[in-house]
């Protein structure tokens, strides 16, 4: 297979403009012509070994920020994009959105914003009947999709909050001690901590400076939620600089964002970067057996592996999601080239369906997108129960995996032939930019491709895709 040449002209141009260098001082700092250089940033040639080794060694570059992930994303969210209905005439060809991916990363934003308020704009014009007369009828952008993309534009990692939080397990002699240390953090700054029989999760009150968590919850659950409450409490000015950073436009979504900053604080502290990182890669990342040694939920060791991407220390590169019963995805994040749909629900084909039909197994996939892409999954139900009867349940499904050139690295994977053609099955990411014409549970036709209907036969579908 011959290997894919490097275009990361943006990141030269950021890197460059970042450290105040012309154009001129960066050629000669890395070895290249300053009409080279020019063609590199501008994507007319691929950015060299030369240069690659230039940037580690004289600017300490970690260089597998220079892959195309983050380009790789944005094309695959301005698909989806253009699989909208008002696209259908003029749908751009898959090499325009790379270029205008690599070489123009912030109007691909841009148009990506424009898209989402257009839909929220549609939505409220269809519920025109109970937005007559609101004082909040106009098209906001939605504060949970805003915080939803802040962390995937992040890559689910965020740098000075997960060394904070590992820096705090280390003070208080590493992750097995966190749950007593965080109690003891909290009550020498004059906070009660109490366990009581009460639905509520989590609830303190800042004039009595009183905590309260539920004694009906799962241990893993309490330590998470005490990690929580001292990171809103001792870390707010770290919080508050970090969502200052990312310029959310409304109250509601930076509020949601302060949340999902301290829920990941707790989850690094819970799971120190370093410490994890070295147990997931010697138990060869088996999920129980994290979950017993961080005293965490199997959700939550699967979710903090998708988190391990710090520079100059990144993990294997996993994707995670979480559905619901109804298969409308409410957690996902992909450092891979596999990226999920934003609006709708994930391909049937894939096995975190149907963990909801074999409660309490791990179901293993070998899968391949149309790219050509192939990745082993990994699919569990997770049940969340109240702790009392005639509590409702809450259900869902989670997925785990990674390209299936980890496959030794995981578990996982033995005995499994990833070596068969066979053994990998199709998989999308939605219908409506799904390429493949002969899909069994396909829901609506692509849009990319013409139908052909013919009312005197009757296949799977009542169409063919050509």
């Amino acid at each position: 297979m011959a290997t894919q040449k490097l275009y990361a002209g943006a990141k030269l141009r950021e890197l460059r403009t970042r450290m105040g260098h012309t154009q001129k001082d960066f050629a000669a700092k890395l070895g290249v012509s300053l009409p080279y250089l020019n063609q590199m940033e501008n994507n007319n040639r691929p950015v060299s070994t030369t240069v690659v080794l230039a940037l580690a060694q004289e600017f300490g570059l970690d260089v597998t920020e220079l892959s195309e992930g983050d380009s790789e994303r944005l094309v695959s969210d301005m698909r989806e994009a253009l699989a909208d209905p008002v696209f259908a005439e003029t749908l751009p060809p898959l090499a325009d959105l790379r270029l205008a991916a690599s070489n123009a990363p912030t109007l691909a934003h841009a148009f990506l914003e424009l898209h989402r308020t257009y839909r929220q704009m549609q939505e409220r014009l269809a519920s025109l009947d109970e937005a007559l007369g609101r004082e909040d009828a106009r098209a906001t952008p939605s504060p949970w999709e805003e915080v939803r993309d802040f962390f995937h534009y992040c890559d689910n990692y965020i740098d000075a909050v997960d060394r904070a939080a590992e820096h705090f397990a280390d003070r208080q002699g590493g992750y097995r001690n966190i749950r007593a240390a965080t109690i003891a953090t909290l009550s020498n700054s004059g906070i009660t901590v109490s366990f009581e029989e009460t639905d509520r999760l989590r609830n303190y009150d800042p004039e009595t400076k009183s905590l309260v968590l539920s004694r009906r919850a799962p241990a893993e659950s309490q330590t998470f939620q005490l990690l929580l409450q001292l990171a809103l409490l001792k870390q707010d000015a770290l919080l508050e600089a970090t969502l200052d950073l990312a310029r959310f436009h409304t109250p509601e979504a930076r509020a949601i964002a302060k949340i999902g900053l301290a829920n990941y604080f707790a989850g690094a502290a819970l799971m120190p970067y370093r410490a994890f990182q070295e147990a997931a890669g010697a138990c060869r990342h088996d999920l129980e057996v994290l979950s017993g040694q961080f005293g965490a939920s199997v959700e939550q060791v699967a979710h903090r592996l998708s988190t391990l991407q710090r520079p100059g220390a990144k993990g294997i590169p996993f994707f995670f999601v979480r559905v619901d019963q109804a298969g409308t995805i409410t957690k996902r994040h992909s450092a891979t080239r596999l990226q999920f749909a934003r609006f709708g629900g994930a391909c049937p084909l894939w096995n975190v369906h149907r963990a909801f039909e074999l409660p309490g197994q791990f179901l293993r996939q070998l899968a391949e997108t149309p790219d050509g892409v192939r990745y082993i999954s990994l699919a569990r139900d997770v049940t969340k129960p109240a702790g009392r009867f005639g509590a409702p349940l809450r259900r869902y499904a989670i997925a785990l995996g990674c390209e299936v050139r980890h496959a030794r690295s995981l578990v996982y994977a033995d005995g499994m032939d990833v070596s068969s053609d066979h053994a990998f099955e199709p998989i999308g990411i939605s219908c409506r930019i799904c390429e493949r014409t002969n899909c069994h549970q396909r829901a609506v036709p692509p849009l990319e491709r013409h139908l052909t209907v013919d009312p005197n036969e009757r296949g799977v579908l009542p169409y063919k895709v050509s």
